[in-house]
C-alpha cells in the first residue's frame, strides 16, 4: 500500500475585479442565464454560460419538472445545446452561478457529479482543457480543467 496525495490548482477572487474582461463577460452571462431557470420546486436558480472557441456564448438554465428527476441542470442544458448546435466548435470556458430564492449564493454553487462527467466528456472530445468558473457573491473560483473538479474521470474507452 502506498499513500497518495491529490492537489489541485485554482484561482479565487473576491469579486469580478481582477478577472480578465472575457471572464467578467462570462460571469455576467451566467448571472443573466439564471433568468431562464424554471425552478418552482427548489427555488434554486442556476445559470450557465459556455464560451466556445469562436467567441459564441451558449447559455443554459436549470429546468425542473414535477416528475423528478425529469429536469436538467443548467450546465448540461448549455453543454448539450452547444453540442447540438455547434458540434465541431471547441469549448473554452463554462461559468456557473446559483441563486437561492433570487439571491446569489455567497459560496459558489458546485456542479453535480453528472454535470462534471458531461463536462469531462466534452473536454475529452475536443482534446483540450475546459476551464470552469464558479460564481458566488463572496468568492469566485476559476479552475483550469474539469479534472480539477472530477479528478478520477470515468472513461470507459481508456484501458491501462
Amino acid at each position: 500500500m502506498s499513500k497518495k496525495r491529490l492537489t489541485i490548482d485554482y484561482e479565487e477572487f473576491a469579486s469580478v475585479e481582477g478577472m480578465t474582461a472575457e471572464d467578467r463577460m462570462l460571469v455576467a452571462k451566467a448571472l443573466e442565464a439564471q433568468k431562464g431557470s424554471y425552478s418552482p420546486y427548489s427555488h434554486f436558480q442556476v445559470g450557465a454560460a459556455l464560451l466556445l472557441a469562436d467567441g459564441t456564448v451558449v447559455m443554459g438554465a436549470n429546468q425542473e419538472n414535477a416528475a423528478y428527476p425529469s429536469g436538467l441542470c443548467a450546465e448540461r442544458t448549455a453543454l448539450f445545446a452547444a453540442g447540438a448546435n455547434y458540434p465541431d466548435v471547441p469549448l473554452e470556458c463554462l461559468a456557473i452561478a446559483g441563486s437561492d430564492h433570487g439571491v446569489l449564493c455567497e459560496s459558489p454553487a458546485s456542479p453535480c457529479g453528472a454535470c462534471r462527467q458531461v463536462m469531462a466528456e466534452y473536454q475529452k472530445k475536443f482534446g483540450k482543457p475546459l476551464k470552469i468558473i464558479l460564481v458566488g457573491s463572496k468568492r469566485i473560483r476559476k479552475f483550469y480543467q474539469v479534472d480539477d473538479l472530477l479528478p478520477f474521470i470515468f472513461d470507459s474507452l481508456t484501458i491501462e
